[in-house]
């Protein structure tokens, strides 16, 4: 099997993940911070190093703030909801996944908010500030596509917001493991991000990491192990968002992940990705059936002439080969693309990807065609 989706699930984990599952699942997967026996306090303890492992790669100096949740859709909806409680105006661009699109038109009926698109072409900057008005209150941006592998600076986001008082909300679910991200110094609210893609954990954690102290009202209400007499969430950060047990084998492997990503550091993962996706693009344009997209980052988006994505797809399947054809959750980014009513085959690449895998990708695509 060649596995071509890393944007959705990255596959094969690390043998260590694979490893410090086992070990969790076999050996103290007690109930983190809900009793004082021994498993307990050992899952808890696994709990607090994944925090501390995340400021780590972050280089960020408070694992309070980081808040864990089961994917970076479940990040964004409690950045999200928590942020904006009242009537305004939000500016997002314009190839968000529907994880900031959908809850943004859940609160246009509920709330009633008022959201612009930027334009991720060009000058951003100018962009993002022509749409600012009176009524603008926040940013929220990916910090790559999903569907293009297209990246917006975090730093012209970050400065952005300062300047103007707005709040930032970041969606780093194809950044996060792909870009090495300092947020020290950073001016942002929340930087929202998935375990289970370029951190290497498996399907079931995320996190929210928020830029201050500050306790909006609660987004799920439950046990938090604290404050037990009280019939409301405790105040503070992280329990305030941490309602019920944790996900303790999730976060582990994420946990462990972000170790490996440490040890062989991402800026020389991020150097072979963008290799083999040159090395792609180089392969794609050779056929002439193919329309290629883009090629950046490690994604690769393609259709071939007359033939529906999901059928291309479903004949790669067919060779062994896993890609993922549609609309990827991602419609403003096919519409500008102009591959709304098509889709689009995209094939995402990791670390683990080889050079055989782009070549048995090439042969199996000429052949189908």
């Amino acid at each position: 099997m060649v596995y071509l989706d890393n944007a959705a699930t990255s596959f094969p984990k690390p043998q260590c993940v694979i490893d410090a599952l086992y070990e969790c699942v076999s050996e103290y997967c007690g109930n983190p911070g809900r009793s004082s026996h021994t498993l307990s306090r050992r899952a808890g303890e696994a709990i607090f190093d994944a925090r501390e492992n995340i400021c780590d790669l972050f280089r960020i100096n408070t694992p309070e703030r980081i808040v864990f949740t089961y994917n970076a859709t479940y990040a964004l909806n409690l950045a999200l909801k928590v942020l904006i409680s009242s009537p305004c105006h939000v500016i997002t661009s314009d190839i968000e996944h529907n994880a900031v699109i959908r809850p943004l038109e859940k609160l246009t009926r509920t709330v009633g908010i008022k959201y612009s698109q930027f334009d991720s072409d060009g000058d951003v900057r100018s962009s993002i500030e022509s749409l600012i008005t009176k009524s603008t209150r926040g940013i929220v941006s990916t910090l790559r596509s999903n569907v293009t592998g297209k990246e917006i600076p975090i730093h012209t986001l970050s400065k952005i917001a300062k300047e103007n008082g707005l709040f930032l909300i970041l969606d780093a679910s194809q950044a996060a493991g792909h870009i090495d991200i300092d947020l020290s110094g950073l001016y942002f609210d929340a930087f929202c991000a998935p375990g289970h893609k370029g951190l290497f954990g498996i399907q079931g954690s995320g996190f929210v990491i928020f830029g201050n102290d500050k306790a909006h009202d609660s987004f799920i209400e439950g046990g938090s192990g604290s404050d037990s007499l009280n019939r409301n969430m405790p105040i503070y950060l992280p329990e305030r968002y941490e309602a019920g047990t944790l996900s303790t084998p999730a976060i582990v492997t994420l946990s462990s992940g972000i170790k490996y990503l440490r040890e062989r550091e991402i800026d020389a993962l991020r150097s072979r990705v963008e290799y083999l996706s040159l090395k792609l693009r180089d392969r794609l344009t050779d056929i002439k059936d193919v329309r290629l997209y883009s090629a950046n980052n490690g994604i690769i988006t393609f259709n071939v002439s007359g033939a529906p994505s999901e059928r291309i797809a479903q004949r790669l399947d067919e060779y062994g080969i896993c890609t993922r054809a549609g609309l990827h959750c991602a419609p403003s980014a096919h519409k500008k693309l102009g591959t709304l009513k098509q889709g689009a085959v995209r094939v995402s690449l990791s670390s683990f990807t080889t050079e055989k895998d782009i070549e048995v990708l090439y042969k199996a695509l000429k052949d189908i065609i």
